[in-house]
């Protein structure tokens, strides 16, 4: 996402590797920390992908001053993820004006481990006075 500091994607390990005309890539190699109690890796960093990858679709597609956040997200998970590099495709399936639905999946050495389907809104943010 160009010069944006994404402290929670940088801290999970994650890659934005690309993101053009509403489609992203991320990557994430897997580590202990991401591991559960029974050694797999936890579902929240197939979920952490995804939500991610989809936000980085949607934003190479938005206009200047626009922003988005997501408002739900569902995932399937289809085989446990043990270890390895995963990869997140995301893309764009139907954007409005205020709000997009999109589509992630994510593989470890093109096995489809999970999928995922989101709706963001597309919003600009209101100033606020702070006193």
């Amino acid at each position: 996402m160009g010069t944006l500091k994404l402290p929670f994607v940088e801290h999970v390990g994650m890659r934005i590797e690309a993101q053009v005309e509403g489609r992203s890539r991320c990557t994430l190699v897997v580590e202990d920390f991401h591991r559960n109690s029974t050694g797999r890796v936890h579902g929240g960093v197939a979920f952490t992908l995804a939500d991610t990858g989809m936000g980085a679709a949607l934003y190479s597609t938005l206009e200047p001053g626009e922003q988005c956040a997501t408002i739900e997200i569902k995932i399937n998970y289809f085989k446990p993820v043990l270890g390895g590099r995963i990869v997140c495709i995301s893309e764009v399936v139907n954007k409005g004006r205020r709000v997009a639905n999109m589509e992630s999946s994510v593989y470890v050495d093109d096995v489809l481990v999970a999928k995922a389907n989101g709706s963001f809104a597309i919003f600009r943010p209101v100033k606020e006075d702070v006193d």
